[in-house]
């Protein structure tokens, strides 16, 4: 139709902006020879070739000049036009025949007889049959499709008599070789039609392919692989790696169906639906890909759509990158076992027992009482194992609600619950993908937890709150308890199946009154630490040593959690202090009663961690002032004056 937009061509070779349309004239020579004074008045608007061609000649002519480059718009008329139309992904301007312009030929025709066939490419026009009552003139019209079909409808007309055709070029040609007048249907005014449509045909078409060579400009800097069709699923723009994908490197795809070089990539669903495909996994030359389908649109109209396709590969590389990175803004494991502080029997034989666990990449249990230092434990195993650097997750399972608990763990879609985030959330599971998670406080979950985690370790996969497809987690798992599991198995408040599977390998950790000798050196490096951070110059170690046996003396219930917490209040007790001979050790109780809350017992122990050494010492360090020598050692005058008249130092003196 004239006028009509071109399906979203492509041309190879867009031409550079000031340069004459292209236009190719393609007829049969009849019409050729009658439009030739329109094509003089064009020659200064468009560059026109024009060219002698019929039904599969003009398609393959009209092939040869796209492949080159040489053309914006073709114009052609009757079955020409339509072969072009049909075969070609490139604007076609139809010279139209229109019933003024067949009206002036019979009124031709009637001069040289009163009976005058038509036969015309397509289909018969009914509106003739009224005509030729007004111009008293006999009309059998026929209509073909083919040249074969042309010339079986011309013979007819022929044997019936009729020495007068009015037709196509082709139809005129055959009336010309038969001996009998032919007369072309059209009007200079329908050709001259033909060409301003043909005109407007370049226009856009130069617009657009200006378009696409700058999309395949962007598309050819992506790393993905990219193509895009038009509204006739015809490829419009390709980059490298696709291109390599789809063929070698120079075989031409731009303007060829995406169903014919590849119906697997087929984005036609995509056309006709008008619905995006996101994160599609799809097999593709031996490799899987997540692929993307998005329909391209112009003021709300579908006029093509894009494929991209994402190298399944690089995308766990990069998630696998990310989840680390997460890791370690998140919860990253920093403690090793060449920082923590102990050389206790018990002490040194959890550390060698935890260090052969590394090795392995099984699951661990760590049983012990509550501030041993679980979790230190934990991250030391993770970093001295195959996965240091990878994610290392850690949670309180006592530290939640059941319900919010389960979308830690597992995450949740959107939509999922009331309140929950939009686009949903991915688990810890998730999070710890490749790494390690850190379930601390195991006893506490709840039972229906523990059936959902028992599931996770047998089949390594997880399913988000709201969803039905699984994912796959490679995690090594950490599981932490105080609690006695095997009481709770008893009681039913604890899966037996998932205690079986938790503790694979098991780690007992000692409580700190089981390793005494490891005491001071971690009040030491507690106590020195907050000094540091406190901005107080005082010797730790000297600064404890009067209070090391009552240290010692303690039961520790809290642990090293509790010693930590201990050694932060003697830190700032400490720092009101210039010189530690200025220190009353004696106030100290008001702010570690739990040390002092059995004076007698506490003095005994002090008594016992005397030594002649120290106590000359301290005497020295004061001056021979044996009350403030006490206070030094931490202990009461009364205390030293025993000590000291037991063993025959003589009476105190002020």
């Amino acid at each position: 139709m004239p006028g009509d937009r071109p399906s979203s061509p492509f041309f190879p070779a867009p031409v550079r902006s000031g340069e004459l349309p292209r236009l190719c004239f393609l007829s049969y020579r009849q019409i050729r020879g009658f439009a030739m004074p329109v094509v003089a008045e064009y020659t200064g608007r468009a560059e026109i070739e024009v060219v002698d061609g019929t039904f599969g000649d003009a398609l393959a002519i009209a092939r040869d000049r796209l492949e080159r480059g040489l053309v914006d718009a073709f114009v052609s008329a009757g079955s020409n036009a339509s072969i072009l139309r049909a075969g070609l992904q490139a604007p076609v301007a139809t010279i139209q025949l229109s019933g003024f312009d067949l009206l002036q030929a019979l009124i031709k025709a009637r001069r040289m007889s009163s009976r005058v066939g038509v036969v015309m490419y397509g289909q018969t026009i009914p509106e003739l049959d009224e005509v030729k009552d007004l111009l008293n003139i006999e009309v059998v019209q026929h209509a073909y499709q083919t040249p074969d079909d042309a010339r079986q409808r011309f013979e007819q007309l022929r044997r019936e008599g009729f020495e007068v055709i009015v037709g196509s070029s082709l139809v005129v040609e055959l009336a010309e070789q038969a001996g009998l007048h032919g007369l072309l249907a059209y009007s200079l005014g329908s050709v001259r039609k033909g060409f301003e449509d043909a005109l407007e045909l370049a226009r856009v078409a130069r617009l657009e392919a200006g378009r696409y060579e700058q999309l395949n400009g962007v598309l050819h800097n992506l790393q993905e692989a990219v193509l895009a069709v038009n509204r006739d699923n015809r490829v419009i723009a390709v980059n490298p790696p696709m291109q390599q994908l789809l063929g070698p490197p120079h075989a031409r795809l731009i303007g060829q169906s995406l169903e014919a070089i590849e119906p697997e990539l087929s984005l036609q669903p995509t056309l006709d639906s008008g619905q995006v495909e996101r994160a599609v996994v799809q097999r593709f030359a031996q490799r899987d890909w997540v692929v993307n389908r998005t329909p391209i649109r112009e003021h709300g109209e579908i006029v093509g759509a894009a494929l991209t396709l994402y190298d399944a590969r690089t995308i766990q590389e990069a998630d696998t990158s990310l989840r680390i990175q997460q890791g370690r803004r998140q919860s990253a494991a920093r403690h090793r076992f060449a920082n923590l502080i102990g050389q206790s029997p018990a002490f040194v034989r959890a550390v060698q027992t935890a260090r052969r666990f590394a090795r392995t990449d099984l699951t661990v249990l760590i049983a012990g009482e509550s501030g041993v230092g679980k979790e230190l434990f934990a991250q030391s195993i993770h970093n001295e194992s195959v996965r240091a650097g990878r994610p290392f997750v850690a949670v309180n399972c006592a530290a939640f609600p059941e319900a919010l608990l389960e979308s830690e763990l597992f995450g949740y879609e959107e939509g999922a619950f009331t309140g929950s985030r939009r686009g949903g959330k991915r688990g810890l599971f998730e999070a710890a993908h490749t790494g390690t998670l850190f379930l601390d406080e195991i006893g506490d979950m709840p039972l229906q937890l523990q059936t959902r985690l028992l599931r996770v370790l047998q089949e390594r996969e997880i399913t988000r709150l709201g969803a039905t497809a699984a994912i796959p987690v490679d995690v090594r798992v950490i599981a932490a308890t105080h609690q006695p599991l095997n009481d709770m198995i008893a009681e039913r408040r604890f899966r037996q199946d998932l205690f079986y599977r938790l503790n694979t390998l098991r780690l007992p950790l000692p409580p700190l009154r089981e390793r005494r000798e490891d005491i001071a050196p971690l009040a030491e490096a507690q106590v020195g630490r907050c000094l540091q951070r406190l901005g107080t110059r005082l010797d730790p170690a000297r600064a404890l040593a009067p209070l090391l046996p009552r240290l010692r003396a303690y039961d520790w219930p809290g642990n090293i959690r509790e010693l930590e917490n201990l050694g932060e209040r003697i830190a700032v007790f400490l720092m009101q202090f210039d010189r530690l001979e200025n220190v009353r050790y004696d106030e100290l109780r008001h702010d570690l009663p739990e040390l002092f809350a059995d004076a007698t017992a506490s003095e005994v122990a002090g008594d016992t961690g005397l030594s002649a050494a120290r106590v000359a010492a301290a005497l020295q360090a004061q001056g021979g002032n044996r009350q403030a020598a006490a206070r030094q050692l931490g202990v009461s005058r009364s205390t030293l004056w025993r000590w000291m008249r037991e063993r025959g130092a003589g009476a105190p003196g002020s």
